[in-house]
Parts: C-alpha cells; sequence; structure tokens
C-alpha cells in the first residue's frame, strides 16, 4: 500500500502540472489587407495571373534578416505569420484589385523579406520579375524586374506587415503603369482597363 502511494504521487503532480501550465499562444495571421477594385459594375472579369516562387517563399513564416549581425541567417517571428504563403497571397491580390485585364501575366516572386539595418531600424524588401503575355498567340510583349522596398514604423513584426502591405499597393501600381507603356497591338481590342496608377 505504500509503495502505491509513492507511485500515485508522481502522477497526480504531473497531472496537475499539466492543468495549470499555461498554453501556447497561437500566431496571428496577417494578409495584404482588402483588395481595392477600381471597377466595381465589372467584377465578373478577371486577370490571368500566375505566380512562381523559390520554394522557400513558399512558407507562411514572415522572414526577416539582421544584416548588421547576421546577414546570411535567415529568422522568423513565432507568434506572426501569413494567413496563406506570400506568393499565393500576391496572386489574390492582384486578382481583386483588377477587373479586366487584356494580358497574361507571369511573375516570379524573387525576394520577399524584412532586413534590419539595426537593432531599430528595419525596411521590406520585394523583387519580382514580371512577363506579360498577348492571350490569344501567347507572345511576349514585354519583361521587367522591379524592385521595391518600404522602411518599417517599427522594427518587429508588425511593422513587417504593415511595409509589405504599402510595397504590394506599390507593385499593384507599378505593375499598371509599366503596362500601359507596352505597345498598341496588346491593347486593340480596347478591354485594357488598367490605370497607370503611380
Amino acid at each position: 500500500m505504500k509503495y502505491s502511494g509513492i507511485l500515485l504521487l508522481p502522477i497526480i503532480m504531473i497531472s496537475a502540472g499539466c492543468s495549470i501550465a499555461p498554453k501556447q499562444p497561437q500566431p496571428a495571421l496577417h494578409d495584404f489587407g482588402v483588395p481595392y477594385s477600381r471597377h466595381e459594375s465589372r467584377q465578373s472579369a478577371k486577370p490571368a495571373v500566375k505566380i512562381t516562387a523559390p520554394k522557400w517563399l513558399w512558407d507562411n513564416r514572415i522572414r526577416y534578416r539582421l544584416l548588421y549581425a547576421a546577414p546570411t541567417q535567415v529568422r522568423f517571428y513565432a507568434l506572426d505569420r501569413w494567413i496563406a504563403a506570400p506568393p499565393e497571397l500576391l496572386e489574390q491580390q492582384l486578382i481583386g484589385s483588377t477587373t479586366s485585364l487584356n494580358y497574361l501575366l507571369n511573375i516570379r516572386l524573387l525576394d520577399f523579406e524584412q532586413q534590419f539595418e539595426s537593432s531599430d531600424r528595419a525596411r521590406a524588401i520585394m523583387r519580382f520579375y514580371l512577363e506579360a503575355y498577348s492571350p490569344d498567340d501567347k507572345r511576349l510583349l514585354g519583361a521587367q524586374e522591379f524592385r521595391l522596398e518600404q522602411a518599417t514604423q517599427t522594427a518587429d513584426a508588425s511593422g513587417a506587415v504593415t511595409a509589405f502591405a504599402e510595397l504590394v499597393q506599390q507593385a499593384e501600381g507599378k505593375i499598371q503603369a509599366w503596362l500601359a507603356k507596352l505597345p498598341d497591338t496588346a491593347k486593340r481590342d480596347g478591354r485594357n482597363d488598367i490605370s497607370s496608377a503611380q
């Protein structure tokens, strides 16, 4: 009887410890905000956008790098994540923010991370390569690489999320302005509704 009591004591203590141990907080999930459509009346026509990326960007963790301490090491925030991988979020954002697009867009996302220049100063970096094709004969109409950056308001995950949302809006404007400069043959049927936002 004495032995059984001694054996039960650790089990009771372990059970009690499990019940009072604090639960690990769930990561907060983020996206780029609600896409803004410029032509609400023509929501049915959507652009053909395909985004590819290196396999390490198909991850919903928010990446950052300490340039001043360990520039080759990629780190991730533990309590903040994207709701989906950045390439998927970017594709949905571009589809949701435009309504009629007479191009086929192939976008290769190359960089998407927060970089710290010091412990209290960081910026969001986004780099992608864009190809535009005619939808009828799949002819390449133009290609361009874009590199965008935005200083973060705070040097943390919250600052990163806000800066990336702003970068995506900048990317939309840059893409639209670049498409507007493509040869007129790409716009011959008059269905290009992309405004040249700056």
